[in-house]
């Protein structure tokens, strides 16, 4: 049956915050414009990190991917960028994805307080890692992509 003129269709949206250390990685889709934290991928020199998005992908099956750019706060790049800039172009070799960029500034600092709050509040029982706000980051940068490309 077609789409009615003007529907979207939905579609399953998969996010990173791209780290150094640890890949925060979010899932959520566009009909609902939620996200959920998965996971947060630890990543390291000897690409440790593949084996772990290729399943949460291959479990996942989104439409497409969205990184985060982590621009300086004057909007400059920095090494950081290219590095998220790479992630992103692999992501899309490896797994046939599309992958969208959108800028990040401050998704890890929003994150912690959301969480922090969380825990003040009781909502969140557990202590607030390193791995919890990454994940949380990724959720906020695929909120981010969902409010613009509503």
């Amino acid at each position: 049956m077609p789409e009615a003129s003007g529907a979207r269709s939905a579609r399953l949206v998969m996010a990173f915050d791209f780290g150094q250390r640890r890949i925060g990685v979010a899932c959520g889709d566009t009909l609902s414009a939620t996200a959920t934290p998965l996971a947060a991928v630890l990543a390291g020199p000897g690409g440790q990190q593949w084996a772990a998005i290729g399943a949460l992908v291959r479990d996942w099956q989104p439409a497409l991917a969205v990184v985060g750019l982590p621009y300086n706060v004057d909007g400059s790049e920095s090494k950081q960028t290219t590095a998220a800039r790479a992630f992103a172009g692999e992501l899309e070799a490896r797994y046939s994805l599309h992958v969208e960029l959108i800028d990040e500034r401050y998704s890890s600092l929003e994150a912690q307080q959301r969480l922090q709050q969380a825990r003040e509040t009781g909502v969140r029982k557990r202590r607030v890692g390193k791995a919890d706000i990454d994940a949380a980051a990724a959720c906020i940068i695929l909120e981010r992509w969902i409010t613009e490309n509503s």
